[in-house]
């Protein structure tokens, strides 16, 4: 330069990088969605995440007679007496009372065999029409039969 003292001389690069000023912080990225959009579509996650909560509690309340009944079958076995008196009342738990209660022999076979799948009538489980009258050693295949019974059977419901 002209040698008037106005800025000094530069004569290497580490005299360069010397004189280059410290850079700022940058400014804080916000967290906070940018639109509303992403608002919205989060409380709709969370409302929809709670309905389905609410409906998983629901079913698993309302199927507490059926978790009762297995755990009673288990015990049970294959002993006709015993199951007969808890398709009994895993039914009367199910439908209204004036649907299951009068049911006896044939017909509460077919019940069984309509609502929750075949073999009440033509299989193992025709002995429950006659365990009432009489007693029946165990039959192999009725607790399986009851079991299956109680994990299928469907409710209509009401129109």
């Amino acid at each position: 330069m002209n040698g008037d003292g106005a800025t000094p001389e530069i004569t290497s690069l580490v005299d360069l990088i010397d004189r280059l000023a410290e850079p700022g912080d940058p400014t804080p990225v916000s967290m906070v969605p940018a639109t509303a959009g992403w608002t919205v579509l989060a409380v709709l996650l969370a409302l929809v995440a709670l309905w389905l909560v609410w409906r998983g509690v629901r079913r698993w309340r309302a199927n507490a007679y059926r978790r009762a009944a297995l755990a009673e079958l288990a015990a049970a076995g294959d002993d006709p007496g015993a199951v007969a008196a808890i398709l009994r009342r895993t039914a009367l738990a199910a439908w209204p009372r004036t649907r299951v209660a009068s049911l006896h022999g044939g017909e509460w076979l077919r019940f069984l065999d309509s609502t929750g799948g075949d073999g009440f009538t033509d299989g193992p489980g025709a002995v429950l029409a006659r365990t009432p009258y009489r007693t029946a050693g165990p039959t192999p295949g009725l607790g399986a039969l009851a079991a299956r019974w109680v994990r299928r059977h469907r409710v209509e419901e009401p129109a």
